[in-house]
């Protein structure tokens, strides 16, 4: 018997398939008989749709049948508000739906017996548009002048506005010793998983129309799915095969409503498969952002006020921008006390690709603000970086702009000091300019070092009661033979499974080689929630625990086979209250603090990252390779944003539509060294202590390389990535 499987390292439970190429993911899947769709996209940024004419796509061969919006039940969609209709066209109930507002909204679907069929036939639909004026400038959205893109949804293009008011921001500014202002500019960025859009829709033995394909919450894509075409939610099966990564990009929906139409309407199983090019204009981004902000604190260092103001580009429709921006306003002070804050926070349609969620949600936009702030003020207040980080971080009993107390031990102060400690960070008065005044003959080569530190909520927020669902069954006679656990909740590549794995065998003390997990079909089990809000292993986890302990005790009691369900009900939030902010938004936060070195060639403006170390509180690491794991990934990713991904557009039409015009990192692009450092002060309501994980360490990145770039050379640059016409530029050396 095994009683110590929470906190070892045990091999992923998916990996040796995975590696082997056994996994089937959403594009493996056949089926005999299947048929063929491929979808005719906008390819324009907005314009009302006159007319569809398919005669021609009709009578090409292989064709089996062709949809548009006059033929979805129910034509709207949309994860917090159904504000996008599943075809774009006339012939809907629903007004407005004849509008495209970007090149990804879909226009019309081909279903034939092949790929190549389909393809043909989507060339040969005739769509007449009458263009209508591009929004693609969040500000000039904002004009009072500007068409409305939206008229169902409101008089103006804003979509969120979140204020917070808390003290006298006027007052304080008045006895502030230093006052630091700045304007900073934050990227798209796509999400670039591996595994393109794809899915197969079928009716199973039961009657079910079932869609397989990559999500992230597969009882809401049920929900989504059965609204849109009018049917009960019993009717809908959603299942996940392998799901080759989604970092947020997989919330909303791509694929599903319209292979569940064909399937439904044919009763024959409908396979597709979406192209690079299909995925990147297809599918949400991070929201671009413009973020103003004052901040003042007294000679001695203490931070007295912060004034900031963000515009995000919400893009076409809603996605998730109410929460993303919602979590931005909360991020925007950082990880520090400030008495006194005034924090607007704007989401403005436009008609570029629709902002959603990624990995971090809302946090590396504002972060990357606060942490220059911060920098920018320890510079005139000639204290070290770190230091003036220490003496404002949050402790016990600090209230966060939103007016409450943090949520118990916040351990920002404990991240801070051990990213110091491992990166051996010298104190420096201020940063020391290398490219001025050096010798004739010297490098062109000069090096800093940067240090940045963020927060981030564990769970959904703002007044839902988090929950999570989870099922355990306990088989055998005289001693446990077989364990079987459920579990809903998306493996998106971050080890879920692995984990609810080890928290069952732990709290059973029985070897993990006996339990084996059913996951993620609607149609089996309970309501998991999303793999998103860093939210599962503590959410997951704390249910995985309840079920296992009641199964536990049920066979205690001699039942057999010993079987338990468990909902876990996280500590309940409120909303922001709308004049001021003031809610407890979150139940709980996790912690993170990094430092960074880099090197600036200051001839060509190349960055290279040399040193990364990250410290990030994990409350208790459920299994530690991992979490290690986890963080590299994390700074991986943001080190493409900070550095590489430029996503181009104009006038609403993606430039940079290919991975080889939109650059991710390569094995020779990522830092030299990323040193993890786990940090473990447990969260009083995490299953063992576990805080999130998933997304804290993509948070500090950006503004811990801009930093130390500025080290380096002299210079602030306040807009990434930071790519070599940009550090130029800022050099001086291009105009």
């Amino acid at each position: 018997m095994s009683a110590n499987s929470v906190g070892k390292s045990l091999p992923r439970v998916d990996a040796v398939d995975k590696v082997t190429g056994k996994t089937l993911y959403s594009g493996d899947l056949t089926m005999k008989g299947m048929l063929h769709m491929k979808i005719l996209f906008a390819e324009r940024p907005h314009a009302r749709v006159k007319n569809i004419n398919a005669d021609k796509a009709e009578g090409a061969d292989g064709v089996v049948a062709i949809y548009t919006a006059k033929d979805v039940p129910v034509n709207e969609y949309g994860l917090q508000i159904k504000d996008q209709p599943v075809l774009c066209g006339p012939g809907s109930a629903k007004p407005y739906t004849d509008i495209v507002r970007f090149v990804g909204d879909q226009v019309a679907v081909v279903i034939a017996q092949t790929e190549a069929q389909a393809e043909a036939a989507v060339r040969l639909i005739e769509v007449e548009y009458e263009d209508l004026p591009i929004l693609s400038n969040p500000k000039a959205a904002l004009r009072p002048d500007a068409p409305i893109l939206h008229p169902d949804h409101g008089d103006s293009n804003i979509c969120v506005h979140y204020k917070i008011r808390k003290g006298d921001v006027d007052e304080a500014f008045a006895k502030a010793d230093v006052i630091v202002e700045g304007e900073y500019q934050t990227p798209v960025q796509e999400h670039a998983y591996l595994q393109p859009e794809a899915g197969l829709a079928y009716m199973d033995e039961e009657g079910h129309v079932t869609i397989e394909a990559a999500g992230q919450w597969t009882h809401a894509d049920r929900e989504a799915i059965a609204h849109s075409l009018g049917l009960p939610n019993e009717m809908i099966r959603v299942i996940y095969p392998a799901i080759g990564g989604a970092f947020g990009g997989r919330e909303d929906m791509s694929v599903q409503i319209v292979l569940a139409l064909a399937a439904w309407k044919l009763q024959r199983p409908v396979k597709i498969i979406w192209s690079r090019r299909e995925s990147i204009i297809g599918h949400g981004k991070r929201h671009a952002s413009t973020v103003n902000a004052r901040w003042g604190a007294t000679k001695d260092g203490k931070l007295v006020a912060a004034e900031i103001e963000m515009i995000a580009d919400g893009g076409a429709y809603m996605y998730t921008s109410n929460k993303v921006l919602g979590n931005a306003a909360i991020t925007s002070s950082g990880p520090y006390f400030i008495p006194n804050i005034k924090t607007d926070v704007y989401g403005v349609y436009t008609n570029n690709v629709p902002g959603a969620a990624f990995r971090g949600f809302g946090a590396p936009q504002a972060l990357f603000m606060a942490e220059l702030q911060m920098d920018k003020l320890a510079e005139k207040l000639g204290m070290d970086p770190v230091e003036f980080r220490l003496k404002n971080a949050l402790r016990d009993g600090d209230t966060l702009g939103v007016g409450t107390p943090v949520p118990a031990t916040p351990s920002i102060v404990q991240c801070i000091e051990a990213a110091r400690d491992k990166f051996k960070w010298k104190k420096s008065q201020s940063a020391k300019v290398k490219s001025k005044g050096k010798k004739k003959n010297s490098s062109p080569i000069v090096r800093g070092k940067g240090f940045a530190a963020g927060f981030k909520n564990v769970g959904f927020s703002f007044g839902y009661q988090e929950n999570c669902w989870s099922k355990v069954e306990i088989y055998g006679n005289g001693r446990m033979e077989r364990v079987v656990i459920h579990q809903a909740g998306a493996e998106v590549g971050q080890g879920l499974h692995t984990v609810m794995i080890q928290m069952a065998a732990q709290v059973l003390g029985v070897p993990e080689s006996i339990v084996e997990i059913k996951t993620s079909d609607s149609a089996k089990q309970g309501n998991s929630g999303s793999a998103s809000a860093s939210r599962l292993t503590f959410m997951a986890g704390n249910s995985m625990k309840g079920a296992a302990e009641a199964a536990l005790e049920k066979w205690k009691n001699e039942e057999r086979p010993a079987i338990a369900e468990y909902q876990y009900l996280a500590p309940k939030t409120t909303p922001f209250d709308h004049d001021t902010g003031y809610s407890m938004p979150n139940f709980s936060y996790s912690y993170v603090a990094q430092a960074a070195e880099v090197e600036v060639d200051t001839e060509t403006g190349q960055v290279r990252v040399l040193r990364v170390v990250s410290a990030d509180d994990v409350g208790k690491a459920i299994n530690p390779d991992q979490v290690t794991g986890q963080i590299e990934g994390a700074v991986v990713q943001a080190h493409g944003y900070a550095v590489l991904e430029d996503f181009k557009t104009k006038d609403g039409r993606v430039l940079t539509d290919q991975l080889s015009t939109y650059l991710i990192p390569t094995i020779w692009d990522i830092p030299e060294k990323v040193e993890s450092v786990i940090v473990e002060i447990p969260d009083p309501n995490g299953p063992w202590g576990a805080r999130g994980l998933g997304e804290l360490p993509l948070l500090p990145v950006a503004p811990a390389i801009a930093a130390a770039i500025h080290n380096a050379t002299g210079v602030w640059i306040d807009e990434f990535p930071f790519t070599p016409e940009r550090v130029l530029r800022a050099l001086g050396k291009i105009s």
